[in-house]
């Protein structure tokens, strides 16, 4: 899970960052982490914003403090733009929309978050980009930043991620799912997913720091590009 590095000077680091790997140490820190793996290589490495371990994508680091001071303020007064897009179960209706449902953490305290009035303001913008009929490619622009904003969102419209453990089924997408007439190869014994992970990339990230605007756009992972084809070659709309 090697990251790929999009940009670097010498305040801040833009990373694609692969889906199954921790942007940050977690609390049991028996996983390796994106950053950790970065403070092997600078002398100092300081986090400004993170994404889920399944989400792939744009992700920045700072490199010194008072960069990290500059970036943690921009994106804390929402003055960046940050452009994802998804694979979702069904179609989004109306095509195109805002979503605005405030955001708390869950009672229970599992990790989950809850739409409820008495959480933290919180809107998203979306348009349906692609539809595959029991599917849908969705770009969604976060108007602020709240921990599983899109996912959360995208659930409370009643379209959830694609392979969302946490806010929609979990189920790995198969070809046999999307092929009526599906074969096994004689070279396997079981089928293998087309993809079995969080259907979310961080696509694009624009912001202004010292009057330099700076744009980083993310490639999609091959195994979500590779079930994109498939679905318009089977299930276009």
């Amino acid at each position: 899970m090697k990251p790929d590095i999009i940009f670097e000077d010498d305040l801040l680091i833009a990373l694609n960052k692969p889906s199954g790997l921790l942007s940050i140490p977690d609390r049991e820190g028996k996983e390796i982490s994106l950053k950790q793996i970065l403070q092997n290589n600078y002398k100092e490495i300081f986090t400004v914003h993170r994404l889920d371990k399944g989400t792939s994508g744009v992700i920045v680091f700072a490199k010194d403090e008072n960069t990290h001071k500059q970036l943690s303020q921009l994106f804390e007064t929402h003055a960046t733009e940050k452009i994802y897009t998804g694979l979702v179960h069904g179609t989004p209706s109306p095509a195109h929309g805002k979503i605005e449902a405030a955001i708390m953490q869950h009672p229970s305290g599992n990790n989950k978050m809850v739409i409820n009035a008495k959480g933290k303001l919180s809107v998203t913008d979306y348009e349906v980009l692609e539809n595959f009929k029991r599917f849908a490619w969705v770009q969604f622009k976060i108007l602020t930043g709240r921990t599983h904003q899109i996912r959360i969102h995208a659930q409370h419209i009643g379209n959830s991620i694609i392979c969302d453990e946490l806010y929609g089924d979990g189920k790995p997408v198969y070809l046999s799912s999307l092929k009526s007439k599906y074969n096994l190869s004689k070279k396997e014994e079981t089928e293998k997913p087309l993809l079995q992970r969080l259907a979310l990339h961080s696509a694009s990230l624009k912001f202004n720091l010292n009057d330099k605007e700076y744009f980083f756009e993310a490639t999609i992972p091959k195994d979500l590009k590779a079930l994109l084809q498939q679905l318009r070659k089977i299930n276009p709309a």
